[in-house]
């Protein structure tokens, strides 16, 4: 039966903040041999990342280490952001069920893995694409992660300290899991298909003007060539965002098949709208907006669920990871640590690691605005 336990500590110096991590996990230990742990850090430390990847090795010796630096960093019921933070969750895990893999040690062709735990940076070319590719190398086909934020020089851990491409985890066919993506946004109108775009210029929707849809979904005045009412309904179209889907089906509000992106300029002539994706013809497109109570329902719904599921199972929630984008957490939610407080509550006391991120990755699609909750199942 897998055991996680989990630490976590704010300090100046980075070791001070390892050392008060260190002495909880001892306290917590009870005979427990680590095989793997997590290690999350806020950006504060990037600078002293490899002397505490050195340090955690000594200190849990035959442990093997993933984790990244990140923007703002989380535990159970904790957020950590604008501070000097780290997260550490060590767990047995049976060391033939998992294989940590990096562009330095990559992963082998004929890996038998369930699923794959991915952390990434976010301009690494072609990364929805190698995500995909990814996912169809586990029998699940799901993946989950996120990608690394809090600036340039952000680091990935893998057995060693990496910058850029795509490093994590991969999970072998004992380890149990439950996971669920939670939307951070709501659609403001129905869904429309795109019948005419240019790579990120969405010019079609449903044959109409996509322009037009925009304009009819945020309930403004038609547009007739008169640049003034864009420029006045600017500060509207900066709040918009787009939602892109590839399953029909009606839907008051976003489930995981949802990818969210950003509104980013509009083309008047065209009467266009571009979208920070290359978007592709029979696509559906939806225009949304952030909505804190509807995100904070969708992550209740997750966490009840995959508590239900556990107990159908007849087993208990061992540990579990959570990434949620950067402009979520207690700062979108109205209250430090709103977000991890709900998903607390609602799991009850399970210990959690994770941190805030630039994009999240579930399924095989890399995700915005959203939380990815993963809970590892007893055996």
């Amino acid at each position: 039966m897998p055991r996680f336990i989990q630490a976590h500590a704010t300090h100046p110096d980075p070791h001070m903040a390892l050392a008060l991590a260190g002495a909880q996990l001892e306290g917590q230990r009870a005979g427990m041999t680590p095989t793997l742990g997590f290690l999350y850090i806020t950006a504060a430390y990037v600078a002293q990342a490899q002397a505490l990847l050195d340090e955690v090795r000594q200190r849990w010796p035959g442990c093997g280490w993933v984790g990244a630096s990140a923007l703002a960093v989380s535990a159970a019921g904790v957020e950590y952001f604008d501070e000097p933070a780290l997260v550490v969750m060590l767990c047995d895990l049976p060391a033939d069920q998992w294989r940590i893999f990096s562009g330095r040690q990559p992963l082998p062709h004929d890996c038998d893995a369930r699923s794959l735990m991915l952390h990434a940076d976010g301009a690494t070319p072609d990364l929805q694409e190698l995500v995909g590719e990814l996912a169809q190398r586990c029998s699940s086909g799901y993946l989950f992660g996120g990608l690394v934020s809090g600036g340039p020089g952000a680091v990935q851990f893998a057995d060693g300290v990496f910058e850029g491409g795509l490093s994590g985890l991969s999970l072998g066919s004992d380890v149990r899991w439950i996971s669920r993506v939670s939307q951070g946004c709501q659609p403001l109108g129905r869904e429309r298909r795109v019948t005419a775009c240019d790579g990120p210029l969405v010019t079609g929707l449903d044959g109409q003007p996509a322009l037009d849809a925009l304009l009819e979904d945020l309930k403004l005045p038609a547009y007739t060539g008169e640049s003034s009412s864009l420029r006045q309904a600017m500060p509207l179209f900066r709040k918009t965002l787009v939602g892109l889907n590839d399953e029909p089906g009606a839907r008051r509000e976003y489930g995981p098949e949802v990818r969210v992106r950003h509104l980013v300029g509009l083309d008047p002539t065209r009467r266009g709208v571009a979208v920070a994706e290359q978007v592709r013809e029979g696509e559906l497109l939806s225009f949304c907006e952030r909505h804190p109570d509807a995100a904070r329902r969708d992550l209740v719904r997750i966490c009840t669920e995959i508590r239900a599921e556990a107990e159908e199972l007849g087993t208990r929630m061992a540990g579990a990871l959570y990434i949620s984008c950067t402009g979520r957490g207690g700062p979108h939610f109205g209250a430090p640590s709103a977000e991890l407080q709900w998903v607390q509550h609602a799991l009850g006391d399970v210990p959690l690691a994770g941190f805030f991120a630039n994009g999240e990755i579930a399924h095989a699609r890399v995700h915005g605005y959203t939380g990815v909750l993963t809970v590892f199942l007893a055996s």
